[in-house]
């Protein structure tokens, strides 16, 4: 007559719950990564071999349509410095990201920078590495 046990201890391992985790895992990430935006205008910016580092600058941004952009917010070109004083007081070394477009003329960039100078603010080209 045979006798076993009833408590025997198989030797298998059962990778369903690893499975399971690792989904769980990749659905957790593939929601993650589709919430995170860019704080930025979309544009084509001109290649150079330079990278814009600057954290603490204000971003002004000029479209091919020639639309102004101060952080996101549309100004219009005759409003431009006032704007940008109003939101440079107070910084110690005011510092602007100059985004423009690669249509866009060189007299548009210019103005932005004469405005910059006359005010004492720090100038950035931005450019696409």
């Amino acid at each position: 007559m045979k006798i076993e046990g009833r408590n025997k201890v198989k030797p298998e391992f059962n990778m369903s719950s690893m499975t399971d985790i690792v989904f769980l895992l990749l659905i957790f990430f593939m929601l993650a990564s589709t919430l995170v935006t860019t704080n930025a205008i979309d544009i084509l910016l001109p290649s150079a071999s330079g990278k814009t580092t600057n954290k603490k600058a204000v971003n002004v941004t000029i479209t091919k349509d020639f639309i102004f952009y101060v952080d996101q917010n549309t100004v219009a070109e005759q409003n431009l410095e006032l704007e940008l004083i109003d939101i440079i007081s107070g910084t110690s070394q005011p510092t602007i990201t100059l985004r423009a477009e690669e249509s866009v003329p060189i007299s548009k960039v210019a103005y932005v920078m004469d405005i910059a100078n006359r005010n004492k603010i720090k100038v950035i080209l931005a450019v696409k590495p």
